[in-house]
């Protein structure tokens, strides 16, 4: 079964996720979508519930997707997540099959020099890229795919500052999602304002 991995944090999950992977789907030719939500990013902070509540949220929203799966060995392995670790060890424990997919936003493409053995990733993965901050396809230094899809005005930054602002912000995340937020009050949720 061929597989593309969406690595993210996840934080939290929302529908933009879900369309972007089963558009991948649709638009290439791989199987199943294998997203990995990552313990700490390099080149972020986040400011979260953990990554368990994260991982939580993102199993409950996928798991009525039979082409969608969740691997947590970013999660188990600790630290910093860099994503040459996480294609070596999907592929070395057969997780996937040798040279998967690896899906990755055209603003993540831009920094993408910058990450940790960039030219190892692209030559040990397909990059598909999608769209997620610009219209037009950028001219990358590295072999790629892109998806046509549609820019969504969601985020989940902007799905965290809704929550914490008392804006609207149910429609933007699978029911599952909506549910663990209010009932563990992540993200500043409260029921009485």
């Amino acid at each position: 079964m061929k597989t593309a991995i969406f690595g993210g944090t996840f934080n939290p999950v929302h529908i933009g996720h879900l369309i972007l992977a089963e558009e991948v789907l649709r638009q290439t030719n791989y199987d199943r979508v294998l997203f990995v939500p990552v313990n700490i990013p390099p080149h972020k902070a986040i400011d979260d519930p953990g990554p368990k509540m994260r991982l939580l949220m993102l199993s409950k929203a996928v798991s009525c997707y039979a082409f969608f799966e969740v691997n947590d060995c970013e999660i188990r392995r600790s630290g910093v997540s860099y994503s040459i670790e996480t294609i070596r060890y999907l592929v070395k424990t057969r997780i996937v099959e040798s040279r998967p997919g690896f899906i990755i936003g055209d603003d993540q493409a831009e920094e993408f020099a910058t990450w940790h053995e960039p030219k190892a990733i692209a030559d040990e993965t397909q990059i598909i890229v999608l769209h997620r901050k610009y219209r037009d396809e950028l001219a990358l230094d590295f072999p790629h795919v892109y998806v046509r899809n549609g820019l969504f005005p969601i985020s989940s930054t902007d799905i965290r500052a809704r929550v914490a602002e008392h804006a609207a912000w149910e429609t933007m995340v699978p029911p599952e999602v909506r549910t663990m937020i209010k009932a563990e009050k992540l993200y500043g949720f409260n029921a009485n304002k």
